[in-house]
């Protein structure tokens, strides 16, 4: 039942991206409605998901590479239906359902579904730690979706070029101000989890915590820059996207420090 939730949930995103493609290739796209229903349709199969493994599991579902994948993949989403209307229905939501739709699906392919040993006593506060982390790199994935929408928005205005792509994009300055906002978010979420991991006093492999406080710091350096020192949008927008990245190889060594003491 599990697996057929999360089908369900790759095939609306990938009708929201397919959608998109042809609806621009035919050059009548218009933004929105569609994307939007088929990404929320995508999103309430994944948070069924979440809740009957949560509910197996007998705790946040976190326990592994396979759930982690999932759980950002719906993070990615949440953020994305909490973003202004402005963005819900531009081709941002066709942007963020490939992402969403490729890490669930590297769920479901890879034999990353091991089983997992149950947590006896439930720790809120660790709870609140593994939720918000990830959710923080849903923020953060945005950015990079956000990021790569500047590039090519930037790239076709130095061209002079007029597509349909380029009349859907929300304006540049609004992207600009998305990605430093979305960027922003995920430092204080990630800030929040790790009060939340002290607060817990739950043992942490020492790499792994060096690990993760890398990529706050990181993410942190680039919020100061543009908050301070006027980082330009184009190094904010590529910085995003690289960082992201970076973010996504180390998850499987993450996940791993993880189940080691």
């Amino acid at each position: 039942m599990d697996r057929l939730l999360l089908i369900a949930a790759t095939l609306c995103f990938v009708a929201s991206f397919g959608y998109t493609l042809y609806a621009l290739g035919a050059g009548r796209f218009r933004p929105g409605r569609v994307n939007l229903v088929a990404i929320l349709a995508g999103f309430l199969f994944q948070s069924a998901f979440l809740y009957l493994r949560g509910q197996a599991e007998g705790s946040c579902p976190l326990n592994s590479l396979y759930d982690v994948l999932i759980f950002l993949s719906w993070a990615l989403v949440l953020i994305y239906l909490l973003v202004g209307p402005a963005y819900r229905l531009s081709l941002l939501g066709a942007f963020t359902s490939p992402l969403a739709f490729l890490l669930v699906l590297t769920a479901l392919i890879a034999p990353l579904d091991h089983s997992v040993k149950v947590r006896p006593v439930l720790n809120p506060w660790i709870e609140t730690h593994a939720a918000l982390s990830i959710i923080a790199y849903g923020a953060f994935g945005l950015a990079c979706v956000a990021g790569i929408m500047y590039l090519l928005q930037e790239r076709q205005l130095k061209a002079h070029k007029a597509s349909s792509l380029l009349y859907n994009l929300p304006p540049i300055n609004h992207l600009a101000a998305a990605i430093a906002r979305l960027v922003g978010l995920g430092c204080l979420l990630l800030t929040i989890s790790f009060a939340a991991g002290f607060i817990s006093q739950m043992p942490v492999n020492s790499m792994k915590f060096l690990t993760s406080a890398a990529i706050w710091l990181v993410y942190g350096l680039i919020f100061a820059l543009h908050r301070f020192r006027n980082l330009a949008p184009r190094r904010l927008a590529e910085l995003s996207i690289v960082v992201f990245a970076l973010v996504l190889l180390t998850l499987p060594g993450i996940q791993y420090l993880s189940s080691r003491p």
